[in-house]
């Protein structure tokens, strides 16, 4: 036993084992081997090394962005002149990454607690019977008092007085000188795993530049500045139409870096993508269009609390920051390289299945691939003093022109395949 023990022992750390192989001369098979393992290095190369920078590493960005509108709008109202500066059309004024910036509003004055009766068409009543006291309904502006109003045929609520009126939205935009408004972008990402800042405002862009340039795709893609008709041209909508109703427009700072190259040639493109709310060109089908909300500024006249309502139609800019850093890295490298070796393990096996099951002589090369055994009834080699010679297989498709003769006797050859005796001692 302790024999045996040993000798496993030994055959386990000091010999080794290897995979026999059988080289088949086949013109089909070398050929399809050849193309699949050409496949598979095209792969590994273009896709997975080229397209897919495989050999790097990756990292996101942790960023901050900072906005400031600028500009003055102008409006006339039935003969009332107005001027709108920023302060009172940009929601919030904080300079977040998403903000509105106002281009249409109905303004309701005045406004009072009090009752009053309904908008025509909503509530309609012929009798005080028709209106619920105490009941409210979602599309209304009020708790019912219960009454009936003989001149408007509505029912009379408990509200803000007198009740706005939005049914008819003003055509064109009260607001459009808004489309020459200037809107400044200040961005700042930071990789962590590349420990690497990066501004927006990148080498090139000081103050003396930034208060002459406008930005324009092609002759000033780095300037963040921007003007807002050309955000909304860029982003594929139309002003007027936008402006009217309000919609939604993204614009997208895109930080795709390469560290392996000096840091400075990492800097933003920017994407310009219409969101939401045309509603002549890409939202016909919706119940509901554009971009809108409410807000009031209350205040106080003769001991009387008032309130001036306004339904503000805008476009809402919402800033996103998209980023992806690539630096090389051993680790991801030598990952790429080892699965790309194992695909290589395609063509071995597609080449044995053609081999095995597809061509005519698939017998002989399953004699040529696979020795079998037969251990039932046999006695031990080892105690009959007997030993096996070497077995070698070759296999050849066909006899070269002048070896005709040295080749019959090769017992290996695709005439036949023959294993040596066992010869006893």
């Amino acid at each position: 036993m302790k024999s045996r023990i040993s000798d496993a022992l030994s055959d386990f750390f000091f010999e080794y084992e290897t995979p026999r192989q059988v080289l088949v001369r086949n013109r089909r098979v070398g050929v399809v081997c050849r193309l699949i393992q050409l496949g598979v290095l095209a792969y590994i190369i273009g896709w997975v090394f080229i397209y897919e920078k495989g050999y790097q590493s990756t990292d996101t960005a942790v960023s901050s962005v900072f906005t400031k509108m600028k500009g003055v709008g102008y409006a006339d109202v039935n003969g009332e002149q107005r001027v709108w500066d920023v302060t009172d059309t940009v929601f919030p004024p904080q300079g977040d990454s998403s903000f509105v910036v106002m281009t249409n509003y109905i303004i309701t004055e005045g406004q009072k607690m009090g009752t009053c009766p309904e908008l025509p068409g909503k509530h309609n009543c012929s009798s005080d019977a028709d209106c619920e006291g105490g009941s409210f309904k979602r599309t209304g502006h009020g708790h019912m008092t219960g009454m009936c109003d003989n001149a408007t045929k509505t029912c009379e609520v408990a509200a803000w007085c007198p009740i706005e009126n939005d049914h008819n939205i003003p055509d064109p935009p009260l607001l459009m000188s808004a489309e020459n408004y200037t809107l400044f972008i200040k961005n700042s990402v930071t990789f962590p795993v590349f420990d690497v800042t990066r501004s927006n405002l990148v080498e090139g862009i000081d103050a003396t530049y930034i208060s002459k340039c406008l930005h324009n795709p092609r002759d000033a893609p780095l300037c963040p500045i921007f003007r807002l008709g050309d955000i909304v041209k860029e982003s594929g909508f139309n002003f007027e139409t936008i402006a009217k109703v309000g919609g939604s427009i993204g614009i997208v700072l895109d930080w795709t870096c390469n560290f392996d190259v000096d840091v400075k040639h990492c800097k933003p493109i920017y994407h310009f993508h219409g969101l939401y709310g045309n509603p002549a060109e890409t939202d016909k089908a919706r119940a509901s269009v554009g971009y809108n909300f409410r807000y009031a500024k209350h205040y106080v006249e003769d001991t009387v609390q008032k309130r001036t309502l306004l339904k503000v139609f805008g476009i809402r800019i919402d800033v996103i920051v998209q980023s992806l850093a690539r630096k090389f890295d051993i680790i991801p490298t030598l990952t790429a390289i080892g699965s790309g070796v194992g695909i290589f393990g395609v063509a071995t096996v597609v080449c044995d299945l053609v081999l095995l099951y597809l061509l005519p002589k698939r017998q002989f090369y399953k004699n040529m691939k696979f020795k079998y055994t037969d251990t039932h009834g046999q006695p031990d080699s080892e105690s009959l003093g007997l030993v096996t010679s070497s077995v070698y297989y070759t296999d050849e498709a066909k006899a070269r022109p002048g070896q005709d003769t040295a080749r019959s006797n090769d017992p290996d050859s695709e005439a036949g395949s023959t294993e040596t005796e066992i010869s006893k001692k």
